[in-house]
């Protein structure tokens, strides 16, 4: 029917236009941008999912960096180790030389310098030794490298100091305690909560720093666990608590080498007269199962007020010789331990690249756009839209048809 009220082939050739123009125009945002989703109308399922994967590939690209910064931090330690090393291998050639009657106290006293010079340089190293404040070689804390998600490796520290290898020259070897029990770690709980509230009483730790024998002239720790009643307490927490009430440095966690455990070990202050009995002996104590009574903790070092480790005498530089043998031991095992930990995080870091590289690729094939596909689709999209201004162009100059008709 010839109209002029009403063209509705214009209508319909300009319908088709404007859905042309639409793919066009999408065609144009995928190519422009390489993404086959720009928005959540485009695919709302493929962006949710896209969207996680997004998030684990990069949860595991964060994790490899963890990897690669505790390598460093490793690296950072290790290296400090090479330094001990070398100078406990001169404080054994020392005391070796020391040892030997050849030798005149007043030469032997200028060899005693030098060890003691080079304990405290032991000292410094692990204490200055840092990777972002933290020390590998002056705590017994326990670093966790987070790998993506929930994955960790665990980084246990170990004091390499002087005292704690055993080498320091002091004022006296002190009495010292080692507690039966055990813990992997030194921030494991070492008293649990059950154990402290025990019977609806909250318990006390105890012991005695004396000269000879308990008396009632000796001076009596007595550390209350009440603040840990609900939770339980890690044996870095119960050192530095026992340290605290002590006024003292007399506790510590001693790594045991031979059944790689972390136990508490009580120790005798480094100076005064004062050496250390343990005992459940103490106003208002309850004795804890291995942590109060004497027998449960084994007494590696029976010290006197005294005895001292020197290389001033003969027999004291042998004496030496031992301990630095045991703490050269004690060196290796913590330094191999830093380079298996070294080879563990590279090699999970290899792995979380290629997890990495593997999400990437499926989260591509979900939101990027196959450029020949859509490349086809946009020159289809622009001969339909041509196509369809011409057609809009022709239908409109059908009414015009109408006017010979009026005339």
């Amino acid at each position: 029917m010839l109209a002029i009220k009403s063209n509705l082939m214009a209508a319909n050739a300009a319908r088709h236009l404007g859905q042309s123009y639409a793919a066009l125009s999408k065609s144009t945002e995928r190519l422009s941008s390489g993404l086959r989703i720009n928005s959540a109308k485009d695919d709302a399922a493929g962006m949710a999912v896209s969207e996680l994967v997004k998030a684990d590939e990069a949860v595991l690209n964060q994790g490899s960096r963890n990897a690669q910064d505790a390598v460093s931090m490793l690296q950072t330690g290790e290296g400090a180790m090479g330094v001990i090393d070398q100078t406990l291998i001169r404080m054994k050639e020392l005391a070796e030389q020391a040892s030997t009657q050849s030798y005149s106290s007043a030469q032997r006293t200028i060899m005693n310098s030098e060890y003691t010079q080079l304990a405290q340089e032991i000292d410094r190293i692990a204490g200055s030794t840092t990777f972002n404040s933290i020390q590998l070689l002056n705590s017994s804390a326990t670093y966790k490298i987070n790998l993506g998600s929930t994955d960790t490796i665990d980084v246990v520290a170990q004091k390499m100091d002087s005292t704690s290898l055993g080498v320091k020259v002091g004022l006296g070897v002190k009495e010292a305690y080692d507690n039966t029990r055990g813990v992997a770690r030194a921030d494991d709980q070492y008293i649990t909560s059950a154990e402290i509230s025990a019977a609806g009483t909250i318990k006390k730790f105890n012991f005695h720093l004396v000269s000879s024998a308990v008396s009632a002239t000796s001076t009596v720790v007595n550390l209350s666990l009440a603040a840990y009643n609900t939770t339980g307490i890690s044996l870095n927490n119960l050192v530095d608590s026992i340290n605290t009430a002590a006024g003292a440095t007399v506790a510590f966690a001693q790594y045991d080498t031979s059944t790689q455990q972390y136990r508490l070990r009580l120790q005798g202050p480094t100076s005064g007269a004062y050496h250390l009995k343990v005992s459940a002996t103490g106003a208002g104590n309850v004795a804890i199962a291995d942590t109060n009574a004497g027998t449960d903790f084994t007494n590696p070092v029976n010290g006197t007020a005294g005895t001292s480790l020197t290389l001033a005498t003969t027999s004291g530089a042998t004496s030496a010789l031992a301990k630095l043998t045991s703490a050269i031991m004690t060196k290796d095992a913590y330094r191999a331990k830093l380079g298996y930990l070294m080879n563990r995080l590279e090699a999970a870091s290899s792995v979380i690249d290629i997890q990495a590289e593997n999400l990437n690729a499926a989260e591509s094939r979900i939101s990027n756009v196959d450029v020949a596909t859509e490349m086809a689709a946009m020159t289809r999209n622009q001969v339909l839209a041509q196509a369809g201004i011409s057609m809009l162009q022709q239908s409109n100059q059908m009414p015009q048809m109408a006017l010979k008709l009026l005339g």
